[in-house]
């Protein structure tokens, strides 16, 4: 039951204090405007009666709306309290009927921002932490190429997009929390669609017999088990992401707008900032547990004889979103229980309304309408509105191609440096979460400081993002660099240890012509020689293997493997050969570096504008990469190994494509922009000043008549 007192007696509508023995307030001296409908958005109390009426764990006591001269009015006469209906409103923290007093110590602000960033915290770790984790394990399972698994990354982007302007307008002004309620659940149902796939695609079967991919034990696999029609599992995953796009576009619209709404306007930076940090801290654990996941056998219990270093490693993808849809269920029960309005909040909503109408347009009559962009008929005209504005136009194009950047390097850039430093995908996924976590996060928080520390404003931010965009446009130049691939028989090298001029890839050699050696057998092995062949069979290595001083396998007496001090065959251990690339410290820092000020100029209200084509593209890119594809009877799956130099040159193309259009954008906003005209101190003199979250209600009589500019951005 709604708990909103004046005293101790639960009300069940909003009082109105009426004083029948009082002739009038204008007689006392209190200017005591009659309430306006309007501004109060639906509430008969004028902004003085909010504040002397409403009991709220916000305020201390409950006063008059005018403190009456004693020596005149003599002792304080009874008063007679009238409560007048203003529709059913619901203030209490609980679900229907159910709504116990424990509860109401969550049903405040601070209640409602736990939540809200626990919430944000699963989002980003699932969306931006798990999904980028396990990008290269499910291509490695599910045979995707990568310009699939981009499809399956931009599904969260195009649900986000079809979606805004229909939660902005309903939401808006329907009950947020539930909407904010029905959308973590909506994520949740997107994360347990997106672990389906291992349920339902039967176990990981992967042949590691001993004997098998030897030369004498060599054989053929049945074509009707390797092509099994897994690829069209990506369609199962594109819901999920899709899933995950729809639950979360209430987050950071609605989440954000009912923070604000709900406590003062001081305070109000402080909890939007805290909710961001959570969302920040998300990805962090996502690459954290998603790479600490990896390590574990995706068919847990079960024994396998495969490593974490074996191309053909699959890992527990799948634990993350499980865990991730559940968290999110017993999330969105709370959230949902939270009332339209919390205890005490109406008098900020008195402010912010009386707020938004000193700032309105007035070039425009019909946006200068307080009723203006409360239905759907209005969006065309707000549209329209939008699109005149070149400034909005530039500043979203140039952060819709910072963020296509983000999107497609946080996407495939585990698997860049899986690929450049020959590790596994476990390991890519930690280093690169100890790279995007400090410089995305520091970035961030970074970039508000300077922007505060420096009073920046107007063209001083625009030019603070040109600055930092020209810097990582600079760093980007590290993608010239790469490291060399490990040569590898048949592919890059000869079996003489000598470059190959072009492809195509030839495998077969006079050394094991012989052995018949099948190309559905990928394990590769490392020679002593130090070129890396494409199995135990290709490299002629007709034993068993046996275990080594590390506990490696060891093949022995394989004919491809020239011995180097004394006549006979050499050996191969199992594995990759490891990569000796002196260039990796150099090439992290750059990335790291192109990251941090790619973060520090990035716009948070740019989520997914214009973001879609971002991982599809580079997921393009990668596969023009590609130098050797598994082999499915004729069919190809995903992609074994990746041709350095043309990947490095790939990104290389792809960031200085998207940022040179963002240095672009901003210097063409820079040269446009144009400062406020209301006002001779610009715009930092034009903005709200914190007394409109004050105690007093005269604050919003008293405010000053240069808030009433017209804002060119």
């Amino acid at each position: 039951m709604p708990q909103h007192s004046t005293g101790d007696k639960p009300l069940l509508s909003t009082p109105q204090l009426v004083f029948p023995s009082l002739p009038s307030a204008v007689d006392s001296g209190c200017g005591h405007t009659p309430p306006s409908r309007r501004a109060s958005i639906g509430s008969p109390l004028s902004p003085g009666a909010l504040r002397s009426a409403t009991h709220s764990p916000l305020d201390s006591c409950s006063q008059p709306l005018c403190q009456l001269p004693a020596e005149k009015h003599g002792p304080p006469a009874a008063r007679e309290v009238r409560y007048v209906s203003a529709g059913p409103k619901r203030l209490a923290c609980g679900w229907w009927a159910f709504a116990p007093e424990c509860l109401q110590a969550f049903n405040t602000p601070r209640g409602f921002l736990l939540f809200l960033c626990v919430a944000s915290f699963l989002q980003g770790m699932t969306v931006n932490g798990f999904i980028n984790t396990v990008i290269t394990s499910i291509e490695r399972r599910y045979d995707l190429l990568s310009y699939q698994s981009g499809l399956i990354a931009s599904s969260y982007d195009v649900a986000a997009c079809f979606c805004l302007t229909f939660v902005s307008y309903f939401g808006g002004s329907g009950h947020k929390p539930r909407w904010l309620g029905w959308g973590v659940l909506v994520m949740g149902a997107g994360s347990l669609v997106f672990a389906l796939p291992h349920f339902t695609s039967g176990p990981y079967q992967v042949e590691v017999d001993e004997g098998i991919g030897t030369c004498q034990a060599n054989r053929s696999v049945a074509c009707g088990k390797s092509t099994s029609g897994l690829s069209s599992y990506r369609l199962v995953f594109m819901l999920g992401q899709f899933l995950h796009g729809v639950g979360a576009t209430p987050l950071y619209t609605l989440g954000v707008t009912y923070l604000d709404e709900n406590v003062k306007s001081s305070y109000s930076p402080v909890y939007i900032a805290i909710f961001y940090t959570a969302a920040i801290l998300g990805p962090a654990a996502g690459y954290l547990i998603g790479g600490a996941l990896l390590n574990i056998y995706t068919e847990i219990g079960q024994r396998t004889e495969l490593t974490t270093e074996s191309p053909l490693w699959v890992g527990a993808w799948w634990v993350g979103f499980l865990g991730a849809g559940v968290a999110a269920f017993l999330i969105a029960v709370p959230i949902l229980g939270y009332p339209r309005q919390l205890p005490g909040s109406q008098r900020y909503v008195v402010m912010r309304a009386s707020e938004t109408h000193q700032l309105k347009d007035s070039r425009h009559k019909v946006a200068s309408n307080p009723d203006f962009g409360k239905t759907i008929s209005d969006l065309p005209l707000s549209i329209w509105l939008l699109l005149k504005n070149p400034m909005f136009i530039l500043l979203c194009l140039a952060g819709a191609t910072e963020a296509t950047l983000i999107a497609g390097m946080s996407t495939f850039g585990p698997k860049f440096l899986e690929s450049q430093f020959s590790l596994s995908a476990s390991e890519a996924a930690t280093l690169f979460g100890y790279l995007v976590v400090p410089a995305g996060g520091g970035g961030t928080f970074l970039g508000g400081f300077l922007v505060n520390k420096f009073k920046l404003r107007g063209s001083g931010t625009i030019r603070f993002c040109l600055l930092c965009t020209l810097t990582s446009l600079l760093a980007a130049s590290v993608f010239s660099m790469h490291c060399p691939n490990v040569p590898m028989a048949g592919v890059t090298a000869s079996y003489g240890n000598s470059l190959l001029p072009q492809d195509p890839w030839e495998l077969t050699a006079a050394c094991n012509a012989a052995c018949g050696c099948r190309p559905e057998h990928y394990s590769p092995v490392c020679g002593s020689n130090g070129l890396m062949y494409f199995s135990p069979c290709h490299a002629g290595c007709p034993e068993v293997a046996a275990p080594g001083p590390g506990g490696q396998k060891v093949y022995r007496d394989c004919s491809c493997v020239p011995q180097n001090f004394s006549s006979g065959f050499g050996h191969a251990t199992a594995g990759k050969c490891s990569s000796t690339c002196q260039r990796k410290p150099l090439l992290l820092v750059f990335i790291f570096v192109v990251i941090l000020f790619t973060f520090l100029s990035s716009i948070p209200a740019l989520t997914a504008t214009l973001r879609i084509p971002g991982p599809i593209a580079f997921g393009w890119l990668i596969d023009k990469a590609c130098l050797l594809w598994q082999d499915q009877c004729g069919q190809r799956g995903s992609c074994f190994l990746y041709h350095n130099a043309a990947m490095s040159q790939y990104m290389l193309i792809a960031g200085l494509v998207y940022k040179v259009l963002g240095f672009l954008f901003f210097a063409a906003a820079c040269v446009l922009y144009k400062p406020p005209s209301g006002s001779s101190n610009g715009l930092e003199a034009s903005l709200p000043s914190q007394s409109s979250g004050s105690d007093n209600p005269t604050d919003l009589q008293d405010a000053p008549t240069d808030l009433q500019f017209q804002s060119d951005v």
